[in-house]
């Protein structure tokens, strides 16, 4: 079957809160959805968006690139678009690369009625745990991190780095009180910390078992220092993006990788960084980047695939979102979601959506 068509819409959904991120405020979060049609009348769909101050790439160039990439692959089989791991276009940028890979995925099990290859086929009944994200003034994450234990949540994650180190400490011990040991505490940096502020807040945090920290230093070159001698449980986030999977080897001291295939380029390159992970005994955790209900939904199948559900999934920056592409909206930051309730719409609203291009509307 081949590539009948295409078009490209672009969405703006308002968010629950201003989301402060490096050098932007959010109030609301855009993306793109591409929509690629088979002759047979099929659809397949996919999400690029780009996260201002973490992407590379801005939204409208994702949107060229996509415009551009579409045309040249109507009348074409979808399986030739992708090979192996990889999507046989070299210069696309990350998101949409993950647009284009999701699209051609999501036609192909469409077609066939089972998952597209690497993707998981989970049962109705197989269970995917999410974990919580915590964020904002401490009071907040207090009160935030007692609904998430009462939820029964595995796994929780706060932001640190963006107050005085001697106060994220002090809070990190307080969430360690409140959530017992019921819940795995992650800690994500986003690169804050000078390596002596790193080392204080490890010396700080020892006793209180965090399962890792998301890149603590602003030079990740020190990460081996840091981890070497402070025993500071380290992960990668950031750093993916200028490596490969293989290059995992020579980062024996990491704890985890934290896989945001907007951010790393795609499905496949996040599956491939996983199994390298994996067979290093290193941990992959699939993680969102606020995309919408398409995108996030693709990222609950990921997990499934590279953890089998078993490692809670960073999926609830979903819940940052006041509405949804997807009519009904799916619950996917729940503490434990099964396939069958993941189980969405294959198309989105489209009088939600902006038509951008393409061969029809």
């Amino acid at each position: 079957m081949k590539l009948s068509g295409f078009g490209l819409y672009r969405y703006d959904l308002p968010l629950t809160e201003p989301l402060v991120l490096k050098g932007a405020t959010l109030h609301r979060r855009e993306g793109l959805l591409l929509r690629l049609a088979g002759e047979d009348g099929s659809e397949g769909w996919g999400e690029a968006a780009p996260l201002p101050g973490f992407s590379r790439e801005t939204l409208d160039e994702a949107a060229g690139q996509l415009l551009g990439l579409s045309e040249k692959m109507v009348g074409r089989e979808p399986a030739g678009l992708v090979a192996g791991r990889d999507l046989c276009v070299p210069d696309i940028s990350p998101s949409a690369r993950f647009a284009v890979e999701l699209a051609v995925r999501d036609l192909e099990t469409v077609k066939t009625g089972v998952s597209a290859p690497n993707l998981a086929q989970p049962e109705a009944g197989d269970v995917l745990w999410v974990s919580g994200l915590l964020s904002g003034p401490s009071g907040k994450v207090i009160e935030e991190a007692a609904r998430m234990r009462e939820a029964g949540y595995r796994a929780v994650k706060l932001k640190v780095g963006g107050r005085p180190v001697e106060e994220d400490a002090r809070l990190v011990h307080k969430l360690r009180g409140i959530l017992g040991e019921s819940a795995a505490l992650r800690l994500d940096a986003n690169r804050a910390w000078s390596f002596e502020e790193a080392s204080e807040f490890a010396r700080a945090v020892r006793d209180t078992g965090i399962e890792y920290v998301e890149e603590p230093l602003a030079d990740p070159g020190r990460l081996r220092d840091l981890a070497a001698n402070h025993g500071l449980p380290v992960a990668l986030d950031e750093s993916l993006l200028d490596m490969d999977p293989e290059d995992l080897e020579f980062h024996p001291y990491i704890q985890a990788v934290v896989l945001k295939p907007t951010f790393l380029g795609g499905l496949s390159r996040a599956e491939g960084f996983a199994d390298r992970a994996a067979s290093l005994g290193m941990t992959p955790v699939v993680s969102s980047a606020y995309e919408s209900g398409i995108g996030t939904a693709a990222l609950a199948a990921l997990a499934f695939r590279t953890g089998g559900g078993e490692m809670p999934a960073g999926l609830d920056t979903y819940r940052r979102l006041a509405a949804d592409v997807l009519d009904p909206r799916p619950d996917l930051t729940a503490p434990a979601l099964t396939f069958g309730e993941a189980a969405l719409p294959r198309a989105p609203r489209l009088d939600r959506l902006a038509f951008v291009g393409g061969t029809a509307p």
